[in-house]
C-alpha cells in the first residue's frame, strides 16, 4: 500500500489512532530500543552479539513504520461524512445476506480491520458499496462465487 504520493481518505477518527500510534513509537517504543541498542553495543562483540543484531533490525524496522505514518498523517484527506448521499467513507451501514444481517463501517485503507467490522472503501464490498441507498443490491465476487447484499441502513 504505497500512498505516500496520494491523498489517503481517512475518517477523523482513523487519523487520530494513526497520530495516536506514531506518538507512541516516537516517544515511547523508540527511546526504549535505542536504549537497548546502546547497551547491546556496550556488551562487545558486535558480530556475534544476537542482541545487538535483533536490536538494530527491530530499530530499522520500527523507524520505517514512523516514517510511513508520517507520510500518511501528512497525506492524509479527512472525509467528512455527509448523510443522505447514500453509502460513504465514514457511514456505517447494515446489509442483507442469505436473510442475515451484517453491519458495516465503511473507512479508509489504512483504517480497515475486517475483526472489527471495518471495511475499505477499496475493498470489493466497499467499493459495491460507496453511494448505494437504502433497498439497493450489489453483487460483489467472493471466493465461493457471486454474493448479493442488499443495503438494509445506513447511519
Amino acid at each position: 500500500m504505497n500512498k505516500t504520493n496520494n491523498q489517503v481518505q481517512i475518517t477523523n477518527e482513523g487519523l487520530k489512532a494513526l497520530k495516536r500510534e506514531l506518538e507512541g513509537l516516537v516517544s515511547d517504543k523508540r527511546p526504549k530500543l535505542v536504549e537497548r541498542l546502546s547497551n547491546a553495543r556496550s556488551q562487545g562483540d558486535l558480530a556475534e552479539n544476537s542482541d545487538y543484531q535483533n536490536a538494530r533490525d527491530e530499530l530499522e524496522f520500527l523507524d520505517g513504520r514512523i516514517e510511513e505514518l508520517e507520510q500518511v498523517i501528512k497525506n492524509a484527506q479527512v472525509i467528512a461524512v455527509s448523510r443522505g448521499d447514500g453509502v460513504a467513507v465514514g457511514t456505517k451501514v447494515r446489509v442483507k445476506v442469505n436473510g442475515k444481517e451484517f453491519p458495516f463501517e465503511i473507512v479508509g485503507e489504512w483504517e480497515a480491520d475486517p475483526a472489527e467490522k471495518k471495511i475499505s472503501h477499496t475493498s470489493p464490498l466497499g467499493s459495491a458499496l460507496i453511494g448505494r441507498k437504502v433497498g439497493e443490491k450489489v453483487e460483489v465476487d467472493a471466493p465461493a462465487g457471486k454474493v448479493t447484499y442488499e443495503v438494509i441502513n445506513i447511519e
